[in-house]
């Protein structure tokens, strides 16, 4: 059977290459791969948080989305998308579905910030983007400086990495946790 990842983001402000590169590397490995924004609207990417850079297909509403269909989840980075992603209430209900079904999720840059307000990055050893170290450490996170963090701890495997530059690291281990 196939892998399926799901992509979640929401439909302005995410980082191009981390929303691309890891569509492009889970595809290029056969995984099967949904982006769901939510609106459902396809998704304007920015570069350095600023810059307006391609647009994204969505496939699908995050609202109609389930972690009993996928075997990943991606939540890339962008500092407006993930603090919108973060009140967004099926954000946060795809993070808590994954981690409660022990299904590994993966978060660059600033994406780390939804697991705060899902509740589940307590006692989880990770890395981000060094600006939200603090609001991570203060939800019980043990933050670490490193290109990639892989932590198994609380049933369920989380995936981090800081930022764009690390996506090399990052991709290859979405696609060896799921391939």
């Amino acid at each position: 059977m196939t892998a399926r990842a799901l992509i979640a983001v929401t439909d302005f402000g995410v980082e191009e290459a981390e929303i691309v590169e890891p569509l492009n590397a889970l595809k290029k490995a056969g995984i099967e791969v949904t982006v769901a924004s939510n609106s459902g609207e396809n998704i304007q990417t920015v570069t350095g948080d600023k810059n307006w850079a391609s647009t994204v297909d969505a496939d699908s509403k995050l609202s109609d989305a389930k972690a009993a269909d996928y075997d990943l989840l991606v939540i890339p980075g962008g500092t407006v998308n993930a603090d919108a992603l973060r009140v967004d209430e099926d954000g946060r209900r795809l993070v808590k579905e994954f981690s409660s079904a022990g299904k590994p999720v993966g978060a660059i840059c600033h994406g780390p910030w939804v697991l705060i307000d899902a509740g589940v990055a307590k006692s989880k050893k990770l890395t981000s983007y060094i600006s939200i170290r603090p609001d991570l450490e203060n939800a019980g996170a043990n933050w670490v400086d490193e290109e990639l963090v892989r932590c198994p701890g609380n049933d369920w495997v989380l995936i981090t990495s800081r930022n764009p530059n690390d996506l090399p690291a990052f991709t290859k281990a979405l696609v060896d946790e799921v391939a």
